[in-house]
């Protein structure tokens, strides 16, 4: 029984790679346990175990007397005599002897099983725990194996990862058997066992990738500064190169962008803009908010504000669609913007919109009678401005505004 039990062990060692010292503490301890469960608290003991050698071995205190008032402690001269004294010890003297398991009793050797199983379940988990709160921040490869309506369940390594609804890319699709790579973002135990939480929208990630894919990043020739992500639509990375003779922009898009696409296809087509870091606050919110072009920029730094004022036709290109540019930038530099909209003289633009071209978005009725005024073009009427164009009779000051306003849009919108 003493073989089988360490043998079952040992095997455990290999292969759940818990060291073998460790296991064999916990043997002892164990089995220490149950001598004094069985020969009370103050029984004196030794348990040894031999891992290599297979083998359990407990050894019994006991002190020789004539008459035995506390059989735990002590032993008579004459049971000691029928054991075979060898060693012709004396009342007075200790006797140690050899306990087997099946001495112990079935109830405490049925104990000592689950006791075990418990302790190795503890190990496991703390083995778990461990493996994973060392690849914090690191990333994985699993396969999905469960999609449930807040969160992915992830087998890597035979081990479940959770990838929560709030660490997903918005709108990606994922399947079943699908192979995914995602950052193991948190580690925390429970009394359950330890729960890793992965993610595809951290941060990290996104740095991960770069150091993957960019190899001049890996060897630190090229360092991330700043990182600001809305995951699935868009991001910014702000990098510097260490070396002049490196483009830091176009070391980390690669020839034909092909090291950028890679971690776009990663990031379900997520936008990514790479531009270079500068500590000048002025010149990287200016990059920061390319591809529109920027007029000035005032900076209060105390407060960490900006006020951006740009040609009416660029604010849109500052915002971005839903105001994504502008927030992510916000994020990256660390400023708060403000947009100031300077209307920029009509006689600028460089290109005119023939007004067949706007007849849809200003109405048959409205288009008839600016060409009937002899109105042809988007850039004659706003030249005209709002006096010019309420000498037409059928408008009033509203429709001219509106009027005004809607072909205006139409040149933001380039």
């Amino acid at each position: 029984m003493n073989r089988d039990i360490v043998e079952s062990f040992a095997d455990m060692v290999k292969e759940k790679g818990i060291d073998k010292d460790v296991l064999a503490g916990i043997l002892e301890e164990i089995f220490g346990l149950l001598i004094k469960k069985k020969y009370g608290e103050e029984a004196k003991f030794e348990v040894v175990v031999n891992m290599d050698r297979g083998d359990i071995e407990m050894f019994l205190e006991r002190e020789i007397v004539d008459e035995v008032t506390d059989p735990n402690a002590q032993i008579s001269i004459d049971e000691v005599n029928r054991k075979g004294n060898d060693d012709e010890l004396e009342v007075g003297e200790d006797f140690v002897e050899e306990i087997t398991i099946a001495s112990l009793g079935r109830r405490l050797v049925t104990l000592a099983k689950q006791s075990l199983n418990q302790k190795i379940r503890e190990m496991e988990k703390d083995l778990i725990y461990n493996e994973y709160k060392e690849l914090e921040g690191e990333i994985v490869v699993g396969d999905i194996y469960q999609i449930r309506k807040n969160d992915i369940l992830i087998n890597h390594n035979k081990n479940e990862l959770l990838l929560p609804r709030n660490e997903q890319i918005p709108f990606e699709r994922y399947k079943k058997g699908e192979t995914i790579r995602a950052l193991v973002k948190e580690v925390k135990k429970t009394n359950s066992g330890p729960v890793i939480i992965i993610s595809r929208s951290d941060n990290t990630f996104l740095r991960r990738l770069f150091e993957i894919e960019i190899p001049e990043i890996y060897d630190g020739i090229i360092e991330i500064k700043a990182i600001a992500r809305e995951p699935g639509e868009r991001a910014k990375v702000a990098v510097e190169s260490q070396d002049t003779r490196i483009d830091a922009v176009g070391a980390c898009v690669g020839m034909k962008g092909v090291r950028i696409h890679a971690i776009v296809r990663e990031l379900n087509n997520e936008n990514i803009d790479v531009i270079n870091y500068t500590e000048d606050p002025e010149l990287f919110i200016q990059r920061s908010l390319a591809p529109a072009k920027l007029k000035k920029i005032e900076l209060n730094e105390e407060e960490m504000k900006a006020t951006v004022s740009a040609d009416s036709d660029q604010v849109s290109l500052i915002v971005g669609r839903n105001g994504v540019n502008i927030r992510l930038a916000m994020k990256l530099t660390g400023y708060e913007i403000e947009i100031l909209r300077e209307e920029k003289p009509f006689e600028e633009y460089e290109e005119d919109i023939e007004l067949i071209d706007l007849k849809e978005e200003l109405g048959e009725d409205v288009y008839t009678l600016l060409i009937n005024n002899r109105y042809d073009t988007a850039l004659e009427v706003l030249i005209a401005g709002p006096e010019k164009l309420k000498e037409i009779e059928e408008f009033d000051e509203d429709k001219v505004n509106e009027i005004i306003e809607l072909i205006k849009s139409q040149y933001e919108e380039e």
